[in-house]
């Protein structure tokens, strides 16, 4: 009866073998948890976010499928920013040519003023007088175009012509007074 019926002297070395190897990945396994588990839990949380960014990339990345499957709605999207491009670049050409023509004229503008100047240098007139009088002339057509002048009223001072806020003289109770020279008294 050695050989068979051992029942009653308890479970055979291959048993023993089997559960001592779960214990000892449990004691394992607990002690990893309890000195690593923190940083265990951040990399899978890092793997998963880095996952789920790929995985949007390959998504939303133009090109792939959206353009495989309706070409047509990429032929329109092209053509719109070509004709977008274009009217912009009209715009601009326009302000240019708008910007190149009002430069004409105040050359133009600044050549006559020179040839007056000259004119009545070479009549022997004051010429800085003439040119004020030029200027006024091109403000004044320019300013009846928009506005009318208004006129100033006539604004007296806040304080007397004799009012000096450094003198300490007509200022009230208040004066300033420069502190002594000499070295400090604190020691």
């Amino acid at each position: 009866m050695e050989l068979g019926g051992g029942g009653a002297a308890g479970p055979g070395p291959a048993a023993a073998g089997r559960g001592g190897g779960l214990e000892l990945l449990q004691q394992t396994a607990g002690s990893l948890l309890s000195s690593y588990g923190w940083y265990l839990l951040l990399a899978a949380v890092a793997v998963y976010v880095l996952l789920q960014k790929i995985s949007a990339g390959r998504a939303g990345r133009p090109g792939t499928a959206e353009a495989a499957e309706d070409p047509d709605v990429v032929v329109r999207r092209q053509e719109a920013l070509a004709a977008a491009r274009l009217r912009m670049q009209e715009e601009l050409n326009a302000q240019a040519e708008r910007y190149k023509e009002k430069q004409r004229q105040l050359e133009e503008e600044k050549r006559r003023q020179k040839i007056a100047m000259w004119e009545s240098m070479q009549e022997g007139k004051s010429y800085k007088g003439n040119l004020k009088l030029n200027q006024q002339e091109v403000e004044s057509g320019a300013s009846t175009s928009s506005a009318v002048p208004k006129s100033k009223p006539n604004k007296r001072p806040l304080r007397g012509g004799g009012y000096n806020p450094l003198s300490g003289e007509g200022g009230g109770t208040c004066s300033w007074r420069p502190g002594r020279r000499g070295p400090s008294a604190g020691g």
